[in-house]
């Protein structure tokens, strides 16, 4: 998952080079894992009608990880959303996002990220870099990640947290539909926070 990279941002001065802040030693944490979905969430936020949010998530999807604790740069992540899985918690507008307007679910069934490299911020923070398809459109982005801890579970499984997520343009990716308001604005802001909160199990 490359989430492991530390930079190696210096401050020099006349007398003293101070080293970059070392994070937690997570080679041990060196393996396969599997994005468990059943404990995990990939959430979003948009504006409505320029007053509120309109949250949702994805129910259905795919993600694994290879993490390198001793070679950041080796680490990867992939992961498959399945566009149909939508929910709002609203039948109808749920049923909209599905067609053309929006997601164009019939024809282009499923969103998914490529990892392509990645860096240390600073203690657990970690920046994440990747491509991003929706609706056919690929674009980059970058995703800001907090380390959230490891642990095994009752049922002996190895696990790895993390949460975070980032902000894009929708229209970015083709997803263009609006409506304007008899006051004046729009009614869909074309900013969306993406949000992710995962567990990942090491695979046997």
């Amino acid at each position: 998952m490359g989430i492991f990279n530390r930079s190696k941002n210096t401050a020099a001065t006349a007398t003293a080079t101070v080293p970059a802040v070392q994070g937690p030693d997570l080679a041990h944490l060196t393996g396969d894992y599997a994005i468990d979905a059943a404990h995990s969430k990939i959430g979003f936020a948009v504006r409505h009608a320029m007053v509120t949010n309109v949250r949702g998530e994805f129910a259905e999807y795919e993600g694994k990880l290879h993490l390198d604790g001793s070679n950041p740069a080796a680490s990867t992540a992939e992961l498959v959303i399945k566009v149909a899985s939508i929910s709002t918690g609203q039948a109808q507008r749920d049923e909209h996002l599905r067609t053309g307007d929006f997601f164009d679910a019939a024809a282009h069934p499923e969103i998914t990220f490529t990892s392509t490299s990645a860096e240390r911020v600073d203690g657990d923070t970690y920046r994440l870099h990747g491509d991003l398809t929706i609706k056919g459109t690929t674009r980059p982005v970058a995703l800001d990640l907090e380390f959230t801890g490891a642990a095994t579970d009752v049922y002996g499984a190895e696990r790895v947290g993390f949460e975070g997520g980032t902000t894009v343009d929708r229209t970015s990716w083709g997803l263009t539909y609006n409506a304007a308001l008899e006051t004046g604005g729009v009614l869909i802001g074309e900013k969306v926070k993406l949000t992710l909160d995962v567990s990942a199990v090491r695979a046997s």
